[in-house]
């Protein structure tokens, strides 16, 4: 008699484990779908906000030659901003931040370098220090 209880039990055990086992492939099938599509959100998410920092890249580097100087810092400033959100792009920005450096240094002779210019110097010395630091 025993032996058919322990029998009983072995196989009431693994018809449990047996609905557990499918009860687990079931809701991993169903759950496929919605992380295919959260992938793909993410992923449209990434791409979008990237287009997004391309157009302020692009917007920032047409204002650097604007008449108004707090046109000039803002792009200078969310060109800095663009070089930590996205480090692929830094080399691309720096490179045209010493640029305009280069050009506009010989503007002011003898005199204070403009606001513009101290804010570049600012935006590359921070470069600079990460680099160090990494």
């Amino acid at each position: 008699m025993e032996t058919l209880v322990d029998l009983s039990e072995i196989l009431r055990n693994l018809a449990l484990t047996a609905a557990a086992a499918v009860g687990a492939y079931l809701a991993w099938k169903k759950l496929g779908p919605e992380t295919t599509q959260a992938g793909s959100a993410v992923v449209q998410a990434t791409l979008a906000r990237r287009a997004h920092v391309m157009e302020l890249f692009n917007r920032a580097a047409g204002q650097l030659g604007d008449d108004k100087m707090e046109v000039r810092l803002a792009a200078i400033y969310i060109l800095g901003d663009v070089t930590e959100d996205f480090p692929d792009l830094a080399k691309p920005v720096f490179k045209l931040l010493e640029f305009y450096l280069e050009r506009r240094s010989g503007e002011y002779g003898d005199e204070q370098p403009p606001q513009d210019l101290k804010a570049v110097l600012d935006v590359l010395r921070r470069k600079a220090a990460d680099e160090r630091a990494n």
